[in-house]
């Protein structure tokens, strides 16, 4: 994956170190590790800085997630919690540290590569742009106490990237809403030329569409295009499931939507993710629905869902990037349902 000029943002082994604990383990689960880091950010965080990353459990805050750009008239940031560019080296990398322990490597180093967009946004737009472009735009937020005993609960988000978490008793009890973004979805001039930073859940989804035979297709394609993910509220709101139902596809279109779920469910910590897994393959044929609305073709807009009774997924391409090429403009989610953040009912 091509690096865009991220060397304030990842980590190294010996930014690690800085904030690690001489002698202390590594817990084995993902919770564990995000109790740990999180622990560590708010230690390192000077007093003005923790008190804005930190939110008590049942704070609105908590429920009001957002992966579009948040700002005023005056082009100033309007999102809640500490950001990035405030914090000195050592709060730097705990906050990428926390960030970490809620994402694979390879859903780290797509995150990085989202946050280094932020430079290429810039290029393009410039500075007089409608938004402000800023890679130390990121936001971190922990709610409640990180323990192993109570409920508590943490968000690492900007433009492009919404990354929530929320535990109990010591356990990962809802890994959403997660949610990646891409302008550019491929970078189509200039040095960065090809680099995709979601390929699977375009790749995937293309190739189960176009596999679709005829009756599969009447009942997969949609007459509207789906609309945009809602943000700022913890239910995804997407209806009743429409399109095709597994069931109906044959082994191999099978094994396409497997791939096209794994696509997003890789994004998080190999447990969390299997947990995911299981959930989908748990699902009965019956009840995982399919549904698309547009074109394949490169430059054409489209969307598509993936419906189960425990959760969905949303994906649009039907924006122009910033340098105007057509439909090159991704927003991708996997959402619980019937809620995020731990929402139950």
């Amino acid at each position: 994956m091509i690096r865009m000029r991220l060397a304030a943002l990842t980590l190294t082994a010996a930014a690690f170190a800085a904030v690690a604990l001489v002698g202390e383990e590594t817990p084995k689960t993902s919770a564990g590790r995000m109790q740990q880091a999180a622990t560590k950010f708010l230690a390192a965080a000077p007093a003005e800085v923790r008190a804005r990353a930190s939110f008590a459990f049942d704070d609105p805050h908590r429920l009001k997630w957002y992966f579009t750009p948040q700002q005023d008239k005056e082009k100033k940031f309007t999102r809640k919690g500490a950001r990035l560019e405030e914090m000195a080296a050592e709060q730097k990398a705990a906050a990428m540290a926390l960030l970490r322990t809620g994402l694979s490597e390879k859903g780290y180093e797509t995150a990085t590569t989202i946050i280094g967009l932020e430079n290429l946004l810039l290029e393009l737009e410039g500075s007089k742009g409608a938004m402000t472009r800023n890679p130390g735009w990121y936001f971190v937020s922990v709610f409640g106490d990180p323990s192993a005993t109570g409920k508590w609960g943490w968000r690492f988000e900007g433009h492009h990237l919404s990354v929530n978490y929320t535990l109990d008793k010591g356990e990962v009890v809802s890994a959403t809403p997660l949610l990646v973004a891409s302008n550019p979805a491929e970078v189509k001039d200039g040095p960065k030329k090809g680099l995709r930073p979601l390929p699977g859940i375009e790749d995937h989804a293309r190739a189960l569409i176009k596999s679709l035979s005829a009756d599969q297709k009447k009942a997969a394609e949609q007459p509207k295009e789906f609309g945009e993910i809602k943000e700022g509220q913890p239910k995804a709101g997407v209806g009743d499931p429409v399109g095709v139902t597994s069931d109906k596809l044959t082994a191999e279109q099978k094994a396409t939507l497997q791939k096209l779920l794994d696509a997003y469910t890789e994004r998080m910590p190999e447990d969390l993710a299997a947990a995911e897994t299981k959930r989908a393959k748990d699902t009965p044929a019956d009840k995982l629905f399919f549904a698309y609305w547009g074109s394949t073709e490169p430059g054409k807009p489209y969307t598509y869902r993936v419906y189960a009774p425990e959760f969905v997924v949303e994906f649009l391409n039907v924006q122009a990037d910033a340098a105007k090429n057509p439909a090159n403009h991704i927003h991708s989610a996997w959402r619980r349902l019937p809620g995020d953040l731990g929402i139950s009912e």
